[in-house]
């Protein structure tokens, strides 16, 4: 198969950059400048991506086919298909059957559901002889085994390669693909329609701007078609319909609306929810057909097997201020597939798709020892231990460094609850050591109650008066005590 590119391969080779950053290839195999056989091939970051894999209407045999002998199929990372139609997808089954690419295809369910009728008929109504023929129905199964499907906004990654899909209207199951690599965002949208339709969904505008824009430009070439056959002198055209929704008078519109010298006339009256309706009211801006409106853009239409090379410095600097020399950086050292980055905490889930999570950790341990021994315990070999009040415990308890808490449960149970950390794990591990050998550890304590200690100092006082009053009587040398069993005492008076 003759190649119409420049003489370099696209087979996959250790080459050197000579700019900074990073080298994004992107080479149409097929539909570039022509309408069939859509065929795109991109790499960057030593990945490589094909989107589409269909044939050109006008030929047969071999030379339907994109130009697959410029690549390595083997090299290939993953194939994702947009739609159905034979432009799109019809040379699939011999790209998987007789190809050395051993990568997934990924399509949606209703894209593999028609994929296998439409070409079934195509090889059945085909014109061809048995030696031009790509593959037979037997391929066509063969390859429905080696599809995969996947559903719109679904997130899925292969070998680093991040990629998701949109709705694009135009056929059942049609999908734009958003792909992902290195911090770099690709769209190749295939076929679409922004146009409104009873059954069909338009073609959705992505949630994120992506940095290359890979699309269908059969409609797009028309429009470029129509500027140039419009005469510089000035006119009047009449282009209906009146609503502008579509046709001629939107495409005109689209071209012309950006120059203050050009003027559009509604010459009568307009439905709600029409592009004339809206333009009534005079509006700063209007969304585009194909959802894009941005005059920037650089546009390149390259030729089939034509390379255009773009370079990306995927590097992202997240942090506020550059750090000053010595000085130390601290955060969460996170990989992400060909870089790593240091993030704070907070920042996680803002620059990755990592989120923090905080466990928070309970035990229960038997205890039938009194629950003030092990405050006093634990006061006298840490620093911070404090006492909660009953309203915010809910009972009996007390906070170690402010990491731990514990709680008096029962008579037989005490609880202890913390928020995992390094530090807060290494408290309960301490605590949990103590509770369960404090038996062993100290000698057992015995904690009166007040009530216990005033009957004892009211003992005494009463034997000291007891005392005060015999000697007065008696003399202090006729009076002295003997003990008795139980700790209590009997006074002797004399010889008595």
């Amino acid at each position: 198969m003759a190649s119409t590119g420049p003489p370099q391969s696209l087979k996959r080779s250790d080459t050197s950059l000579t700019r900074e950053g990073d080298q994004l290839i992107i080479t149409p195999l097929g539909a570039g400048n022509e309408v069939g056989r859509s065929c795109v091939y991109m790499s960057y970051k030593g990945k490589t991506i094909l989107f589409d894999c269909g044939i050109h209407p006008a030929y047969s045999g071999m030379a339907a086919l994109p130009y697959f002998d410029e690549i390595d199929p083997s090299t290939i990372d993953v194939l994702l298909v947009t739609h159905f139609h034979l432009d799109h997808a019809a040379s699939l089954p011999y790209f998987l059957e007789k190809t050395t690419f051993k990568g997934p295809v990924f399509m949606t369910l209703a894209t593999k559901a028609i994929y296998t009728l439409l070409l079934s008929d195509y090889v059945k109504v085909s014109k061809v002889s048995v030696e031009d023929m790509l593959y037979d129905e037997q391929d066509i199964l063969r390859s429905m085994d080696k599809i995969e499907v996947i559903d719109f906004h679904q997130t899925l990654e292969v070998n680093g390669i991040r990629f998701w899909c949109y709705t694009a209207g135009h056929v059942l199951g049609a999908a734009m693909f958003m792909v992902d690599i290195a911090g770099v965002r690709v769209i190749y949208t295939g076929d679409y329609s922004r146009e409104e339709d009873r059954h069909l969904r338009p073609a959705e505008i992505p949630q994120f701007s992506p940095d290359i824009c890979i699309i269908e430009s059969t409609y797009g070439v028309q429009l470029i078609s129509l500027e140039m056959a419009c005469p510089m002198s000035p006119s009047v055209v009449m282009a209906s319909p009146s609503g502008l929704q579509s046709g001629l008078s939107r495409q005109l519109f689209e071209i012309w609306c950006s120059d203050k010298k050009k003027a559009c006339v509604i010459p009568g009256n307009v439905v709600e929810g029409t592009l004339a309706k809206t333009i009534i009211n005079e509006p700063k801006e209007v969304t585009l057909m194909n959802g894009f409106a941005d005059s920037n853009t650089k546009i390149i239409s390259p030729k089939n097997c034509q390379s255009v090379e773009m370079y990306f410095n995927s590097e992202k600097r997240l942090a506020e201020k550059t750090p000053e020399v010595g000085e130390t950086v601290g955060g969460l050292l996170v990989k992400k597939t060909f870089t790593y980055q240091i993030m704070a905490p907070d920042d996680l889930h803002v620059f990755s798709q990592l989120s923090t999570e905080n466990i928070s950790q309970r035990i229960t341990i038997a205890y039938t020892g009194a629950f003030g021994v092990l405050e006093h315990r634990l006061k006298q070999i840490l620093e911070s231990v404090e006492s909660l009040p009953d309203e915010e415990s809910e009972g009996p308890a007390f906070r170690v460094h402010e990491r731990l808490t514990m709680k008096y449960e029962s008579e037989k149970h005490i609880s202890l609850h913390w928020r995992s950390d390094p530090i807060s794990d290494m408290v309960s591990d301490f605590v949990v050591a103590l509770v369960l050998n404090i038996s062993r550890e100290i000698p057992k304590v015995v904690v009166e109650s007040e009530e216990a200690t005033k009957t004892e100092e009211n003992s005494k006082k009463a034997e000291k008066v007891v005392h005060a009053l015999l000697v007065s009587l008696l003399g202090d040398g006729e009076v002295w005590r003997e003990w008795e069993t139980g700790d209590k005492c009997r006074w002797k008076c004399g010889a008595s």
